[in-house]
């Protein structure tokens, strides 16, 4: 691949690590909401572990290993933090330096460092500790990192190794002969199942480039005897160097969610020498291959570094679980490893989130991954019994609502990605739309939530409150994204050929229906008997809608958009509906299900809205500072939606073979395909303050439709969009060039 200038420079990985100074996440957004959460993450694509600086020691819930708002350091750590999420790290272990004289005082191991004095890369961290006479530089490869440590004096210094277990639990070994440490941290389920074994570990095998002299075990502050140490308060690992200035003291960390010997063979194929540099160089090269896939030209930098940050920040999840033997932990909690025969098995897919955007993102730029995915999401039903629906920490969560890993799979399937058994997958995602689960697999986390009063009634009567689920209530929500999810399944039933199916699954996807109140046009929580529930503030967040108002929630309906300006009255009362929540300041950025909102213009009269308020978006909920996301990234969905929306288009409807075209950032947007194909978006501006669409030409012809096909892309081709300063209210106003629906 050719590469015309170093796209690595314009990624800013502390975007997202301090909170939110967006308008409508002031507004909108509360608590832990405020955050983006993301880490400083030094990573390759997609990688087993994340490497980051830590500030915060702890693996519990909504507190992501580093803030930008910390003045002091802890340590490094080999994260497994789900980005831009209010989840839990897991597995993770922290290298911290102490001192010239060991302190195993916990408060000790926080040392003062200043932001001007970090470097960051995705491939890349570098930050001077002052107090510690110290510099630390990290690199990492998909499932290992190197570490070096530079003293600034001739001294002692002391390192402690943590398992970061929040339950005092962990196995640290000191393998003097070998010259290693080694051990693991026990992963635990949260949300159904919280806080049973997940049914496997994160193990890390660390060595130096230094002999093991001064070392030992330590427990609730205190040197304990021994080689090896496991389940106590505190514990841990310490190691003592004496450097000479200038001196480099190095460490590589092999880690693996199987076993030791595979943390040893990651280590081992991974990363086979001490040269820190030639390792930085390597993994710089992954990084601008990686980004490379999309070249965008202009002379707006700032555009720039947010465009590639949150390519950047797309890449994070899901996470490599498998070995590079391709040994990986089965499914479901049971101790077990299976082994694959090729390809990679993934986890840790906030899929409430991310099949919105960020997956559809890949299965344009990376198909073969995708595919990938799809397999693992099959292994994981095979080896469970059920289609997980938010599959995180390689467990069944039940997390968020709706069942989109059938929205996911679907997606793949009608984009051409196919090299599964799509047989089986079908059969699984049947079977969470169809069936009822015993009341243990229930627990669990497997199956649909509330599925019994879904298929009763047609939605979710307030009367059941989902107690059996970490997000309970929010029955309107439910209904909508069952209804979806039932409209996902149908497109892989007609592929199929199963009519019967199809047509019942299409029946059922109108189900949005039942939860839309006439009167206010927007939707509202229904009783079992079919009256309203009272009262009723549609502006106001309420239990039966999930982080967000009765308001926002009415426009998920990204498979039926026309049957939707239907029951309102018609395409002018759904554009009035539109109009009134963007004016009037509702439109929440932050929160996944109103992410297709500004482009639902594109169904009425004024595609030209969908314009000003896709630029209104990008201008004042992205920007290149710590705080310049809207809220938590969730794996990645926020920043997929900026990438989308900055090449000029975006999957409204993830299931469908479309993406809805708007006015792109850029000059030029050339994404690199599979067979050399590339798909180039090209912008023409009558003037320099130019965003609204005038014409569109496709390989020099005229092209007048709304959208763009999957097809249309992914053959390659040249888009010509001519912007000027004012809208041009005619452009794909003709019902011939308007979206698909399911409604006609």
């Amino acid at each position: 691949m050719c590469v015309a200038q170093n796209l690595v420079r314009y990624v800013q990985p502390l975007s997202g690590t301090a909170p939110s100074t967006t308008p409508s996440s002031k507004k909108h957004g509360s608590g832990t909401e405020l955050n983006a959460n993301t880490i400083p993450a030094v990573t390759l694509p997609f990688g087993m572990t994340q490497w980051t600086p830590e500030t915060q020691r702890s693996e519990n819930k909504c507190v992501p290993p580093y803030r930008y708002t910390d003045s002091k350091i802890s340590g490094f750590r080999a994260s497994h933090w789900l980005s831009g999420s209010c989840t839990q790290d897991y597995g993770s272990v922290t290298i911290t330096p102490v001192g010239s004289r060991l302190n195993l005082i916990p408060e000790a191991g926080y040392t003062p460092f200043s932001h001007r004095d970090e470097i960051t890369a995705p491939h890349y961290y570098k930050v001077n500790l002052p107090e510690r006479n110290l510099t630390t530089e990290i690199t990492a490869t998909t499932r290992c990192g190197m570490l070096r440590f530079t003293s600034q004096s001739a001294d002692s210094v002391y390192f402690t190794i943590r398992p970061n277990s929040d339950r005092n639990e962990g196995f640290v070994k000191v393998d003097r002969q070998r010259g290693v440490i080694w051990g693991y941290n026990p992963v635990h389920r949260i949300y159904q199942g919280w806080g049973e074994k997940a049914g496997f570990n994160g193990y890390f095998v660390i060595q130096f480039n230094q002999p093991l002299t001064t070392t030992g075990l330590f427990t609730n502050n205190r040197v304990t005897p021994g080689d090896s140490i496991k389940n106590q308060h505190e514990a841990g690992a310490y190691i003592g160097f004496k450097l000479k200035a200038g001196e480099h003291l190095q460490m590589r960390v092999g880690t693996s969610f199987t076993s030791f010997a595979g943390a040893l063979l990651n280590l081992e194929s991974e990363i086979k020498d001490w040269n820190f540099e030639r390792l930085v160089k390597s993994n710089f090269t992954v990084w601008q291959n990686a980004l490379s896939r999309v070249s965008v030209s202009g002379n707006n930098e700032k555009h720039k570094r947010i465009f590639y940050t949150a390519l950047y920040h797309t890449m994070q999840q899901p996470r490599c679980f498998n070995d590079v033997n391709g040994l990986y932990p089965r499914f479901g909690g049971y101790y077990k490893n299976e082994k694959l025969n090729n390809g990679n098995y993934y986890d840790d897919f906030s899929m409430w989130d991310t099949y919105r955007a960020q997956m559809p993102l890949f299965e344009i730029l990376k198909p073969d991954f995708v595919n990938d995915c799809v397999k693992s999401m099959i292994l994981k039903g095979e080896q469970g019994g059920w289609l997980p629906i938010f599959p995180c920490w390689n467990s069944y969560t039940a997390a968020m609502i709706g069942d989109h890993v059938t929205a996911f799979i679907a997606s793949a399937y009608v984009r051409g990605i196919r090299n599964y058994d799509v047989k089986k997958a079908y059969a699984l995602m049947r079977r969470n739309a169809f069936e009822v689960p015993s009341p243990q697999e229930y627990r669990d986390g497997k199956g649909r939530r509330a599925i019994q009063s879904y298929l009763n009634y047609g939605y979710i009567p307030v009367e059941d409150s989902v107690p059996e689920a970490f997000h309970k209530k929010e029955q309107v929500s439910r209904t909508l994204e069952y209804a979806f999810d039932d409209y996902a399944l149908a497109m892989v039933a007609a592929g199929l050929g199963l009519n019967k199916d199809k047509d019942v699954l299409l029946n059922r996807s109108k189900n949005y229906l039942n939860v839309l109140d006439g009167n206010s046009k927007m939707v509202r929580a229904k009783k079992s008997d079919g009256s309203w529930h009272s009262p009723y503030n549609p502006k106001n967040k309420e239990f039966y809608i999930t982080e967000g108002t009765p308001q926002q929630y009415t426009f998920y309906v990204p498979h039926d958009v026309n049957g939707l300006a239907k029951a309102m009255g018609g395409q002018v009362v759904l554009e009035q509906q539109l109009d009134t929540l963007f004016k009037t300041g509702e439109y929440w950025h932050g929160n996944e299900p109103g992410q297709q909102t500004p482009y639902m213009y594109n169904f009425t009269a004024s595609p030209w809205k969908t314009q000003y308020w896709v630029k209104n978006t990008m201008d004042e909920e992205y920007s290149d500072g710590p705080g310049g996301l809207s809220g938590n990234d969730d794996a990645g969905q926020v920043s997929a939606w900026y990438v989308f929306s900055a090449m000029g288009f975006y999957p409204l409807n993830p299931a469908a073979n479309q993406y809805l075209i708007t006015a792109p950032v850029f000059n030029s947007c050339k994404i690199q395909l599979n067979q050399n194909r590339v798909f180039e978006v090209k912008c023409h501006k009558s003037t320099s303050d130019a965003f609204y669409i005038d014409h569109v030409t496709y390989n020099g012809k005229p092209y007048n439709f709304t959208y763009l096909t999957h097809q249309t892309i992914t053959q390659g081709g040249k888009l010509d969009i001519y912007l000027r300063s004012t809208p041009n209210k005619l452009w794909g106003t003709a019902k011939q060039h308007k979206p698909a629906s399911l409604t006609r």
